[in-house]
């Protein structure tokens, strides 16, 4: 006899480069486990350049708004702040995830985390920002602008 195996929750979302980074795309997948949550992040056109020692360091976080509209001064002004059901401080937020490390543009990431269900965060928003968080300063690590964002769908 086969055994069915149960469907897992998931959600992903298609992250898109404000007008400033149009070249800027990519899709993040969440995959509910047992005892947390599959998170996979793969970025196309990240801003970089040829020094060996800049940044390409850029902070990865859910924010709790569920739009990725703004305007002209802060195209993603409607992701609100970092999605933070239990008022943790920086860096304790459920949306703190760590960061994307640029490689001439490109990014790869995927963390295993039970700061939240897949549930949770449908309707939420992904961000990248411009510089890298430092985990400390409050309450969003100093990671500069929002370059690009995407709507979390199941």
């Amino acid at each position: 006899m086969v055994k069915k195996r149960a469907m897992r929750e998931q959600a992903s979302a298609e992250v898109r480069g404000s007008g400033k980074y149009p070249n800027l795309r990519g899709k993040v997948t969440f995959v509910q486990m047992t005892n947390g949550v599959l998170v996979t992040a793969e970025m196309f056109g990240l801003p970089y350049n040829t020094d060996k020692c800049s940044n390409g360091i850029f902070a990865f976080h859910i924010h709790s708004g569920g739009s990725c509209t703004g305007n002209s001064e802060e195209p993603f002004a409607n992701t609100d702040g970092h999605y933070n059901p239990n008022n943790c401080p920086h860096p304790y937020h459920a949306g703190d995830l760590p960061p994307l490390f640029g490689n001439k543009g490109y990014a790869y990431m995927s963390v295993f985390t039970d700061r939240f269900t897949v549930r949770e965060i449908v309707g939420r928003t992904v961000v990248v920002h411009a510089n890298y968080d430092d985990f400390s300063t409050q309450p969003s690590g100093n990671a500069g602008a929002k370059i690009a964002c995407g709507l979390i769908r199941a």
